[in-house]
């Protein structure tokens, strides 16, 4: 048995999944006319109450698509310093929309409405012109950190104020959802465009969803035609994730209460000098420097377990579907022997 904690991603569609999958209804989608693709746009944009959706192959795909979709070339985008869009997707920002960055030190990848206000450049011909902020909720390299709504808010109205645009990066957004007493509606309501990603937690094996208004959509999706984005018959991943929405997302409290018994269990061992509490599904802990995290991530993988060593001492372990209570056991087993 193989127990894989490098990340969300990593899990396979079940039975009922691929069962979904196989009898999709499918059809060009460059002409419109796949009916599953249609659907899953359709049902992602009425759950959080917006106009129109965008089917995409990833996350990158969908962030990249909306960064484009709401600047010019020259323009500077306001993002956290640990943000995905950032950190994680190959330079896209510059590559593919050729923008700067202003880049803000949050806490756990959240910042405040103030930290937005005061990186807002002046009105001058030395200085890039801002257009739009970007936020990411939960927050990946925050330890799946979540915003707190009233800041998002306040952020929201920020930007109105100011004629910014204002993006979600959704990747675990229903990590999110379960947790708090907030709806997708009210995310909806805060955000130009949100990107929702159904191949983490909700279990599908490819995609995500732009959400934004028909006039946005309309237009990203002659930028997804240019970023080699269009699709055929890809409703039978569609399928994937209208089952991934409709039966996925209660069971993410799951994966959340795991993430926290794992972190009980890493602050018990002498070797782990800090655990940060997770908020979902993502725990990160730093070894003492004693035991190097190369060393740490190789022992695991001679008893079969996979993890990701960030930073040289930093380690990342993820929680999901495929994750259950007695991988748990034969982990918190083998980190005992490493004691």
């Amino acid at each position: 048995m193989t127990i894989d904690l490098r990340s969300d991603t990593v899990t396979k569609p079940t039975k009922a999944m691929l069962e979904a999958m196989f009898s999709a209804e499918v059809g060009d989608d460059v002409f419109g006319e796949d009916p599953t693709i249609n659907k899953l746009e359709e049902k992602c944009a009425a759950l959080f109450g917006m106009e129109a959706g965008l089917f995409c192959s990833s996350g990158t795909q969908t962030n990249q698509v909306a960064i484009k979709l709401h600047t010019q070339p020259g323009d500077e985008v306001i993002c956290d310093a640990n943000a995905h869009i950032y950190y994680y997707e190959g330079g896209g920002i510059a590559f593919n929309a050729g923008c700067s960055t202003k880049l803000l030190n949050g806490e756990r990848g959240k910042f405040s409405a103030e930290d937005v206000l005061n990186a807002i450049r002046a009105d001058n011909v030395h200085f890039p012109r801002t257009s739009l902020v970007a936020v990411e909720n939960t927050h990946n390299r925050g330890g799946g950190s979540i915003y707190d709504f009233i800041e998002l808010e306040k952020i929201a109205a920020v930007c109105k104020k100011n004629k910014l645009a204002f993006h979600l990066d959704g990747a675990r957004i229903f990590n999110a959802i379960i947790e708090t007493n907030k709806s997708a509606k009210d995310f909806g309501e805060l955000f130009d465009t949100i990107s929702v990603c159904l191949s983490k937690g909700l279990g599908a094996p490819v995609g995500s969803v732009l959400l934004g208004s028909k006039e946005h959509i309309y237009k990203a999706r002659r930028i997804r035609k240019v970023f080699g984005g269009g699709m055929r018959q890809a409703g039978y991943l569609a399928a994937a994730g209208i089952y991934a929405i409709d039966n996925n997302i209660a069971r993410l409290k799951d994966d959340h209460a795991r993430a926290k018994n794992l972190a009980d269990i890493l602050k018990s061992f002498h070797y782990v000098a800090e655990v940060m509490l997770p908020e979902t599904n993502i725990t990160y802990f730093r070894l003492v420097d004693s035991f190097p995290g190369a060393d740490f991530q190789q022992k695991l993988a001679e008893n079969n377990i996979k993890v990701i060593s960030l930073d040289n001492q930093v380690i990342r372990m993820v929680t999901h579907l495929d994750f259950h209570d007695n991988m748990l056991e034969r982990l918190e087993a083998v980190l005992k022997k490493l004691a």
